[in-house]
C-alpha cells in the first residue's frame, strides 16, 4: 500500500452550494386566469413537465418559494397577490407570465382604469416571460433564466440586470 492516494477535491463555498441547491427546487405557487392558464397547465402536463427542473406545485404560498402569476393584476387582485407573496418565507422570487402580467396586455391601464401597468406595481419581479398567451417553451426558459439569476451566473446578469 504504498501507493499515494489523490483523491479529487471539489471545492466550493457554502453560498454556492446553498444558491445551486435553491434553484433546483424551486416549489411554485402560480396566480392563473385567462388564457395564460392553459399554457402554464400545458407546461405541467408530461410534454413539457416542469418538475424536471425541480418545480413543484404547491396548495398553499407558505410552502412556495416561487410566484406565478399569469393573469391580468387588476386594482381588486393587487392586494391578494400582495398578501400571497408576503405569506412567502424568504427568499421568494416572481415569475411575471404572459402579456398581462407583464405590461398589462390588452387590457393595459391606457384601456382601462381598473387595471395595474405591470406586476412590478405590485411586487418585485424577477424575471418577466412575454407572450399572448408565453407558449410553454418561454415559461420553461424563464424558468431558467430564474435558475441561473439565483445561482449568481454571469451569463444571466447582462441579460436579466
Amino acid at each position: 500500500m504504498s501507493e499515494k492516494m489523490n483523491p479529487g477535491f471539489i471545492t466550493a463555498s457554502l453560498q454556492g452550494i446553498q444558491n445551486w441547491a435553491r434553484s433546483h427546487s424551486l416549489w411554485y405557487y402560480s396566480v392563473t386566469g385567462g388564457c395564460c392558464a392553459d399554457e402554464m397547465f400545458s407546461a405541467q402536463a408530461c410534454k413539457y413537465d416542469l418538475e424536471r427542473f425541480g418545480s413543484l406545485p404547491q396548495m398553499h404560498p407558505e410552502q412556495a418559494d416561487l410566484l406565478i402569476v399569469s393573469t391580468v393584476v387588476t386594482e381588486k387582485l393587487a392586494p391578494e397577490i400582495k398578501k400571497i407573496y408576503d405569506a412567502m418565507p424568504n427568499p421568494k422570487y416572481v415569475l411575471a407570465l404572459g402579456a398581462c402580467a407583464c405590461s398589462g396586455g390588452a387590457f393595459s391601464s391606457q384601456v382601462s382604469y381598473a387595471v395595474k401597468s405591470n406586476l412590478e406595481a405590485v411586487v418585485p419581479v424577477d424575471v418577466f416571460v412575454p407572450g399572448c398567451p408565453p407558449r410553454p417553451e418561454a415559461m420553461m426558459n424563464g424558468l431558467i433564466l430564474l435558475q441561473e439569476k439565483i445561482r449568481g451566473s454571469e451569463s444571466t446578469r447582462s441579460k436579466i440586470g
